[in-house]
């Protein structure tokens, strides 16, 4: 089992920066490739960013790219979104995922394990 927990999220303006954080614990985080996922209110979950492994290969929605950037501190059990330029439809639940299989990463069911979430909210 692996447990993520989300940190991070907040209400800011349009513009502003955050960085989320996803901290993995139980089995070893290496190996895994990691994903952030959005969902909107009455919308369906969306891909936003994902990392290998090794942090090697990283990949965007064309929604956030430019503007948003994921890392990982596998020493530290980590995956990181740096968000800046937010805007008002950035506005969502973010979700971290891990998952075995970096196949079809831009979909939820290529992940094994899910985190709580963590709200972002940008005012315009």
């Amino acid at each position: 089992q692996v447990q993520l927990v989300e940190s991070g999220g907040g209400l800011v303006q349009a513009g502003d920066s955050l960085r989320l954080s996803c901290a993995a614990s139980g089995r070893t985080f290496n190996g895994y490739f990691m994903g952030w996922f959005r969902q909107a209110p009455g919308k369906e979950h969306e891909f936003v960013s994902g990392i290998s492994w090794t942090g090697t290969n990283t990949y965007y929605a064309d929604s956030v790219k430019g503007r948003f950037t994921i890392s990982r501190d596998n020493a530290k059990n980590t995956v990181y979104l740096q968000m800046n330029s937010l805007k008002p439809e950035d506005t969502a639940v973010y979700y971290c995922a891990a998952g075995l299989s970096s196949l079809a990463f831009r979909t939820r069911r290529a992940y094994d394990y899910w985190g709580q979430g963590t709200q972002v909210t940008v005012s315009s």
